[in-house]
């Protein structure tokens, strides 16, 4: 058996839904009233030195919130520019909605040799604030079906996200937008 996450969810499980949208706090609202989602984490202008977009550097700018529903995590993704990223090739694709789901990986780099071998190829990658990086991975079918994020569970990772899923448990609807920190 997987060793399971502080949030719940297993290691090399799918640990969370993104979903690209135009208007943070609005779709923040709808998911609170509409889905009893939150309270979200906002994490503003996500923009890292390094990161990279099919094998080009990437300058994309997002500002995104992370919530619970559950055990599943809810990302929500603004895009801030129009700068190529895997966010506006979605959009242009297939406008906004659904966009990946993250597997969450004790060793990213090994993963994604692992789904490179099955024919997968890296669309993204980049630092994120609680440690390691974020890789995408596209199939050829994630026009339709989406982008596979490798989530690394690092410590800071681990502890943060089962910081939200705790705030969500007990939560009473009040403050449902809060700062990621």
């Amino acid at each position: 058996m997987a060793a399971e996450l502080g949030f719940g969810q297993p290691m090399g499980g799918v640990a969370q839904t993104a979903f690209i949208v135009p208007d943070l706090p609005t779709a923040i609202c709808h998911w609170v009233a509409d889905m009893g989602a939150g309270p979200f984490f906002v994490l503003p202008n996500l923009l890292v030195p390094g990161q990279t977009y099919r094998g080009s550097p990437s300058t994309a700018d997002v500002t995104l919130a992370m919530g619970f529903a559950g055990h599943m995590m809810i990302e929500l993704i603004q895009p801030l520019d129009d700068n190529p990223s895997v966010y506006r090739e979605t959009i242009a694709l297939r406008g906004y909605g659904y966009h990946h789901v993250g597997i969450a990986c004790d060793d990213v780099e090994a993963a994604s040799r692992a789904y490179q071998q099955r024919g997968y190829v890296e669309a993204y990658r980049a630092a994120v604030p609680t440690g390691g990086e974020v890789v995408y991975l596209d199939n050829g079918t994630g026009r339709s079906l989406g982008f596979i994020e490798l989530l690394p569970v690092t410590p800071g990772m681990d502890e943060t996200f089962t910081r939200f899923w705790e705030a969500s448990r007990q939560w009473d609807g009040r403050d449902p937008i809060r700062p990621f920190a």
